[in-house]
């Protein structure tokens, strides 16, 4: 069976000039997805797996329990090992942009076990690191110190 591929919209974004920060990817209807953006494309070194499995447990967590939980739809790794997806649902972009420095706060600051964690609860439970993602968070949450909306649209 022969398929027409078509080039994906993250695709068509320049990742030669995308900088560490916070951009709209998509919109598909009421569902936001943004593109949180941890280390320059093709600059390592990358995120570790272990970094953004934990990062990916703690931010989850956290905005999953928050005020917006049903607004969120998902958060997750980019396969690329440069950042994350994390898409809502009827949230304002200044909304996004302070949960998502709160969530940054939250695992800057982590002590403790990290959510889900077990062989029963997750896929690849050895395989964390609260410290490098504490790291990477407190590294982001610079990035996104002083970020808005006018600053949310990808660079041509």
């Amino acid at each position: 069976m022969s398929q027409e591929l078509k080039q994906l919209q993250s695709f068509q974004i320049d990742h030669t000039i995308l900088s560490p920060g916070m951009y709209v990817s998509r919109v598909d209807g009421d569902v936001v997805t943004y593109d949180l953006r941890f280390i320059r494309p093709n600059t390592p070194p990358y995120l570790p797996n272990d970094v953004m499995h934990t990062i990916e447990h703690l931010f989850a967590t956290f905005v999953r329990s928050s005020a917006y939980e049903k607004y969120i739809v998902y958060f997750g790794p980019m396969g690329c090992r440069t950042g994350f997806y994390f898409l809502t649902s009827k949230m304002t972009h200044e909304q996004v942009i302070a949960l998502t420095k709160e969530a940054l706060s939250f695992i800057a600051d982590f002590e403790g076990t990290i959510p889900g964690t077990t062989a029963k609860e997750c896929g690849n439970y050895l395989e964390h690191n609260l410290q490098g993602a504490k790291e990477a968070a407190q590294k982001m949450a610079l990035v996104l110190d002083n970020w808005d909306e006018s600053k949310l649209v990808y660079p041509k």
